[in-house]
């Protein structure tokens, strides 16, 4: 089941990101001295409620008899766009179309918020999730190098 999760979901959430990320992290040799921004060091309990209440930005959990293994949020940009955020899936879990069902639930809630688009950042040198967004009908855009991540972020966008 996927729900908007409540304020003190944030917690959880936080825990779930981590974990995720995590996965990637390890196969790319990220660290937190090589890569402190990077999603699996850098989520906090204090981001995420700057994203709810500051940002407002809505975020949808996946519940597996109450407990949360997958997360995504969405920011509101300009232009009738928003950006995917986070979206991820603890690794006992995957393989089992969550992931798909989370990010058919982004691009629904996406369109009642009358977005157009979709973009999203990836870790680029990460050819599998890349492939799997493209079959999802996104297109790759670029890639920019950032002096604080060892890898190069990878952008793609969709219609909604």
């Amino acid at each position: 089941m996927i729900k908007k999760i409540s304020e003190n979901e944030i917690a959880e959430c936080v825990k779930v990101i981590r974990e995720s990320f995590m996965t990637v992290a390890d196969e790319f040799g990220f660290t937190v001295e090589n890569a402190p921004r990077f999603t699996a060091f850098a989520t906090t309990e204090e981001r995420l409620y700057w994203h709810l209440n500051g940002e407002h930005r809505p975020m949808y959990a996946f519940y597996d008899n109450g407990k949360i293994v997958g997360y995504y949020s969405l920011l509101l940009q300009e232009n009738h766009e928003c950006e995917l955020n986070n979206l991820c899936v603890l690794p006992a879990y995957r393989h089992q179309g969550i992931g798909e069902k989370l990010l058919k639930n982004a691009f629904e809630v996406a369109q009642g918020l009358k977005c157009n688009q979709m973009n999203i950042g990836i870790v680029e040198e990460n050819k599998v999730l890349r492939a799997w967004y493209e079959s999802f009908d996104f297109i790759h855009t670029g890639t920019q190098k950032f002096d604080f991540f060892p890898f190069t972020c990878g952008y793609m966008e969709r219609g909604i």
